[in-house]
């Protein structure tokens, strides 16, 4: 499941340093979080898709591994992203 490329420019225009700016921290968890709502929607309806929930996992892990870093290394940017995340606002 891929991102719309609308959707995808809009996140690293939101949360990027430039709109080239893929590789920031910040705009790899958005994506991440964007694409794990999306395969999550998907597998509410497909209980059997065996596929995306393997996708899905592996995401999730990746996010993981991103926001522990942050954590890390920028305490402040990690609780403002965490809030954002609670509130829904990606």
């Amino acid at each position: 499941m891929s991102l719309p490329l609308k959707k995808k420019k809009e996140i690293i225009k939101k949360y990027g340093k430039s709109e080239t700016d893929t590789g920031n921290c910040i705009v790899q968890i958005y994506l991440f979080t964007f694409k794990i709502n999306k395969i999550s929607n998907h597998l509410k309806k497909n209980k059997k898709d065996f596929n995306s929930e393997r996708s899905l996992r592996i995401l999730v892990y990746k996010r993981k591994k991103l926001l522990k870093y942050l954590k890390k290394n920028h305490i402040k940017l990690f609780q403002t992203i965490l809030k954002r995340m609670k509130t829904g606002t990606v």
